[in-house]
């Protein structure tokens, strides 16, 4: 259920082992929600052995956080290998074209749209689903990609409440010629209170700049402001090029998102159900890794179902739980290192922004948190992406 990365990803990957599926969106198409992604080498690799043209699919970016000043504070450093295996220590993208891209690759009558499911039961037998058009589906398994919002988590796992961020973001996207910033990087700027990033992207073979900042925001009072406004007075204070790329793009390419997550669970499968993507680990934008973990997800789950029995619900429940055991760790360290670098940038008392900065500029804190675990996560979600092939490639013989 659900036609965004985790639920498209998921559907190559289970339909590559050998099942059939039956991929289920609630609107007319399955849609972006705004524009801005980045991919690090773990996601590309995964999309490449699922089928999805990863060819010329973004531009290849170096990344530094740097205080507003323009001093470095971390470097995300990764092999050469890696760098010129995956083009880049990750890529800059639009959104819109992983969706095409993963689109393309589903066998023709996978996706069914406009299929919006009201409620589901499951028991040793199989997984009831009742459609919203008063019709029922029946399957051996059913995987929530549904969001942040998910119906299935919520019937795996009762409600629970979103963690509001008190954060909002704005980004927008230009191509503008007249523009000249250094291509391959994207850089993650901080003053005292706001954020201010840019990156080169690559979209459908042309080059641009995609960008974004980001304050605090009560998600309690609405936002009446304007877009392009909003954003141009936030980015005034950090040098280029990023005032120059927000004023260079037409305020219709302006978008804003509030952030919120929900708190990492403790367990994704029940019976004949599991959950991927924002439907298990929501994660604030801050870690860069969102869509990233959720085409993770998918391809995970379909290649540890491979050669299962599907009728057998010990067999099911064995792999789902399999499958989500090294997830799990994986995602909730990332989501919760964004959610807390979003309270320690933005939501800092002012007595502590000054000290907070000094250790950020002066020591290498930031750098051994950001700048040395995510490359050693990138390698190792590398490593067993090889592992799980190789067991994959034996179990279809």
């Amino acid at each position: 259920m659900g036609a965004g990365p985790a639920g498209m990803a998921a559907a190559l990957s289970v339909q590559q082992a050998g099942n059939d599926v039956v991929l289920l969106e609630r609107y007319r198409q399955a849609r972006p929600a705004g524009n801005i992604l980045n991919l690090w080498p773990p996601p590309i690799k995964a999309l490449g052995l699922l089928g999805v043209d990863i060819s010329d699919l973004g531009a290849p970016c170096y990344s530094e956080f740097r205080n507003v000043h323009g001093h470095k504070r971390v470097g995300i450093d990764l092999p050469q290998d890696v760098i010129r295996d995956y083009g880049g220590g990750f890529i800059g993208l639009l959104r819109p074209e992983l969706y095409e891209r993963l689109l393309a690759a589903l066998p023709p009558g996978v996706l069914q749209v406009d299929r919006g499911v009201d409620s589901i039961e499951q028991g040793e037998g199989g997984v009831r689903l009742y459609m919203a058009d008063g019709t029922i589906e029946e399957a051996d398994v059913v995987v929530g990609a549904d969001g942040i919002d998910s119906l299935v988590r919520r019937t795996l796992w009762g409600d629970s409440s979103t963690r509001e961020h008190n954060l909002h973001i704005f980004g927008g996207v230009t191509y503008a010629d007249e523009t000249d910033v250094q291509r391959g990087l994207c850089v993650v700027s901080h003053n005292r209170k706001v954020q201010g990033s840019w990156t080169s992207i690559r979209h459908k073979g042309r080059n641009g700049f995609q960008w974004w900042v980001l304050e605090t925001h009560d998600a309690a009072e609405e936002f009446t402001g304007d877009f392009h406004a909003t954003a141009t007075r936030l980015g005034a204070d950090f040098p280029q090029p990023l005032p120059q790329l927000i004023a260079a793009t037409d305020p219709a390419d302006v978008q804003r998102w509030p952030i919120r997550d929900r708190k990492p669970l403790k367990q994704w499968s029940k019976g004949r159900a599991t959950l991927v993507g924002d439907a298990a680990h929501p994660t604030s934008p801050y870690a860069a890794y969102g869509a990233g973990m959720a085409s993770e997800d998918g391809y995970f789950l379909g290649r540890r179902l491979a050669g299962v029995d599907l009728s057998d619900y010990e067999a099911v429940r064995s792999a789902l739980e399999l499958f989500e055991a090294p997830r799990k760790p994986h995602t909730a360290r990332q989501s919760q290192q964004a959610y807390i670098l979003g309270q320690m940038f933005h939501h800092a008392p002012a007595p502590l922004q000054y000290v907070r900065d000094l250790v950020l500029d002066r020591t290498p804190l930031l750098q051994k948190v950001v700048g040395e675990s995510s490359p050693g996560e990138i390698l190792e979600q590398i490593d067993l992406i090889d592992l799980i092939e190789h067991d994959f490639a034996a179990t279809l013989g």
